[in-house]
């Protein structure tokens, strides 16, 4: 009798690790899908996407900034950095800027908007997809807007970027909701706030604020 206890107990935790398995595979998928949708437009078609007054109509970056409060000489990464949209803002307002990203013309493209507008205070910084490339307890804020849905094994990824943030820092995800909105990638790409909240959770991160009304398509979450 003990060991058919034994047998059907083992048998449901395989059960159990199969599903976990499963669900971070799908989660995975999501990512893959979210990354290929992106990847069928040029970096030039992005580009004009992601600088374009459309965007700043949806993003409302001084609304941003300003939730964000005084950042004046934080040093703050922006992971998906892209073009620089949020990055050259953080840096006008005092901020010491290190923009990541995992494309290389991203990258360039970044590079040259900051010689041709003699901007000192960013530094470039080219990151692996599964890896935010921080040192240690390295910056005061991590930012991530418009790409936490593209990230795949967030709980691991996030665990680094924990790791990779100052005594008392936070980390920022702006993303879509969840729903058909006029902005952003189809619903299937996008993931819920619960789901960021709970995948922060096995991260690690314990303290969260959440913003639904500053910004008509996207939420807030800020986690410590």
């Amino acid at each position: 009798m003990k060991k058919v206890v034994l047998f059907i107990s083992g048998f449901i935790c395989f059960l159990n690790i199969s599903a976990q398995h499963q669900e971070e595979h799908n989660k995975n998928k999501t990512a893959q899908s979210a990354n290929e949708h992106m990847h069928q437009s040029s970096v030039d078609e992005l580009s004009r996407r992601f600088e374009s007054p459309e965007r700043d109509a949806y993003q409302q970056p001084e609304k941003v900034l300003e939730y964000l409060g005084d950042i004046k000489g934080k040093k703050i990464m922006d992971i998906g950095a892209g073009t620089g949209y949020f990055s050259v803002k953080l840096a006008a307002k005092g901020a010491q800027v290190i923009a990541a990203d995992v494309s290389d013309e991203f990258q360039q493209y970044l590079k040259a908007r900051i010689e041709k507008n003699q901007l000192k205070n960013i530094e470039l910084r080219k990151i692996p997809y599964d890896h935010p490339g921080l040192n240690e307890k390295e910056a005061d804020m991590i930012l991530i807007v418009n790409t936490y849905h593209h990230i795949e094994n967030r709980s691991v990824y996030f665990t680094h970027v924990k790791k990779g943030t100052a005594a008392g820092g936070e980390l920022v995800i702006i993303d879509f909701f969840k729903t058909d909105v006029p902005v952003g990638p189809p619903p299937a790409h996008k993931v819920s706030m619960d789901e960021v909240i709970a995948e922060l959770k096995a991260a690690g991160y314990t303290s969260f604020e959440v913003n639904v009304n500053l910004l008509s398509y996207q939420f807030i979450i800020r986690a410590r």
